[in-house]
């Protein structure tokens, strides 16, 4: 990106999937020798991973913007859908102006003709992202703390 004036005008966006009862990321416990299997140094598991969500969801240096929780399988025509829904109240919102510009990722779905036809219509300019590159992408943070959050408000539900 050119310069910083440009990096606040990116929408940037992503799915993830949160798992419900599984672990969303490592947990260590410091414990004396002999104790691994205590209750307390243990964390409670759900046969076959107990379930999850996957979310669609953006951002940008304004803020967060919606988030969708997304049913079945997702597909061009679905991901096009919450675009539809999503993309231009979240940018409004955040009050990014008619000329933002959007970043996803290279997944076949995003890159759907109808898709790319859908932003060329509405005139909204698409970031060039590299393949394979998920650790450039800033919302990456905002899902590790939003799975963390999640997994902290389980435990907390459970200890109520």
């Amino acid at each position: 990106m050119k310069n910083k004036e440009h990096t606040r005008q990116v929408l940037w966006s992503d799915e993830t999937k949160i798992e419900l009862f599984g672990n969303n990321a490592k947990r260590y416990v410091w414990r004396k020798s002999n104790t691994a299997h205590h209750p307390e140094h243990t964390i409670p598991t759900v046969k076959h991973g107990g379930g999850s969500i996957m979310v669609w969801a953006c951002f940008s240096s304004a803020g967060t913007g919606k988030m969708v929780q997304i049913d079945g399988k997702m597909d061009g025509a679905k991901y096009r859908t919450i675009l539809e829904e999503n993309l231009m109240e979240s940018a409004k919102d955040l009050r990014l102006g008619r000329r933002f510009v959007f970043q996803q990722d290279n997944d076949p779905k995003h890159q759907a003709k109808s898709t790319m036809e859908w932003f060329k219509n509405k005139h909204i300019q698409v970031l060039e992202w590299p393949s394979q590159s998920p650790d450039l992408n800033p919302i990456e943070n905002l899902w590790k703390e939003l799975k963390t959050a999640f997994k902290g408000a389980e435990y907390f539900r459970k200890a109520l």
